[in-house]
């Protein structure tokens, strides 16, 4: 029998809903499993007399556009109007308005109610939604925002600075673990790099998992682990997204399913621990195992700084790492701005050749595999 493809790796798993599913897929294939729940097994708690205050403000006046952004949040604002009787109203004048959608939960539910969105962008994050809004003039729309769980009130403001009217739903509000010490012994394996990944299946978990670090005064280290050594496996690019601000690489599935994550485990955790190998857009093999670079089998040796933009970039080959999140991603007590960037990466096109690593303009960089 064919060893399972987990086996002798240490994962962590934040989830809080559908825990026990994850858990079972991975040990399953091998992986001994920690789990710690960044959030409360039930997190959505929802403001019954807010959510009517708000939804009343939606139903007087029509609405012009209206933005869904999660699944879970409009079922529970649709069960909620039915408990007061406004459900029908309520769908009209969301059925009257233009609808986007953040993702396909979101848009599941609107169709359930026999609404139909008008646009959603095939990457499930809601920055593109607002960038799809960024060209239009809205100057004197009604739109309405239903929240994810966090407060959208920057994004508000940035649709009324385009001269609109915004009114915002908070349907729920995500709550965190009541017992943090089991995120908290799962923050210290992992910066201790006892882990060889953490997986995450929400933004709101990325934020509190790391809010957790921040007390436990472990987070540079834990931003570090993660960085070099432990795999931050996110469930889709939302998820992802919420990582980029500390300037931690991340992995996620091109479809947003918690078994599409586990499989991407079952090849990235293996690959890592035999050596990741790379066709680059040169012709050239470039060999990662540890510390040690191989070009075509030669040895390449770079310092710390041009290292860690490597290590950033090859977490998702081929794609765009920001200029910030590199920045954040450099050993302490180097310079910090955007020079120190540019310099490390003229160093690891030094050592790796110029063409392996490309400039995508007013983005970023972005290791040019074939």
């Amino acid at each position: 029998m064919a060893e399972a493809p987990l086996a002798g790796f240490r994962i962590g798993v934040t989830a809080a809903r559908k825990a026990d599913e994850q858990i079972s897929l991975l040990e399953r294939r091998g992986a001994a499993v920690q789990w710690a729940p960044a959030l409360s097994l039930d997190p959505n708690h929802v403001d019954d007399e807010a959510l009517r205050a708000s939804t009343e403000e939606v139903l007087s006046g029509p609405v012009d556009l209206f933005l869904a952004t999660t699944g879970v949040g409009m079922k529970a604002w649709f069960e909620s109007a039915e408990r007061w009787g406004m459900a029908d109203r309520l769908r009209s004048t969301l059925g009257s308005a233009e609808i986007l959608a953040r993702g396909p939960k979101s848009v599941g539910v609107l169709r359930k109610n026999g609404l139909r969105e008008l646009w959603a962008p095939e990457s499930e994050c809601f920055e593109d939604v607002l960038a799809h809004l960024r060209s239009r003039d809205l100057t004197g729309l009604r739109i309405v925002v239903q929240e994810h769980g966090q407060s959208l009130s920057m994004v508000a403001h940035a649709l009324r600075r385009q001269g609109a009217e915004v009114t915002s739903v908070s349907v729920y509000r995500v709550a965190t673990a009541p017992d943090p010490e089991p995120m908290f012994a799962l923050i210290e394996a992992a910066a201790r790099r006892e882990l060889d990944a953490v997986t995450f299946t929400s933004a709101p978990a990325v934020a509190a998992f790391m809010e957790a670090a921040a007390v436990t005064g472990a987070r540079e280290e834990l931003i570090s682990a993660f960085q070099a050594d432990v795999v931050a496996s996110c469930v889709g690019p939302v998820t992802s997204a919420a990582f980029e601000m500390w300037g931690v690489p991340s992995v996620f599935p091109d479809r947003s399913r918690l078994a599409a994550m586990v499989r991407q485990l079952e090849l990235e955790l293996p690959s890592r621990a035999q050596g990741l190998t790379l066709e680059l857009v040169t012709g050239s093999q470039l060999l990662l195992h540890g510390e040690d670079v191989l070009l075509d089998g030669v040895e390449v040796r770079l310092s710390p700084a041009p290292t860690a933009v490597l290590q950033a970039l090859v977490v998702n080959p081929g794609n765009v790492v920001s200029r910030r999140a590199l920045l954040e991603a450099l050993p302490s007590g180097t310079a910090g701005s955007e020079h120190a960037v540019e310099m490390a990466v003229a160093r690891l096109r030094a050592g790796i050749g110029t063409k392996a690593v490309q400039t995508v303009v007013k983005r970023g960089y972005r290791l040019a595999v074939s």
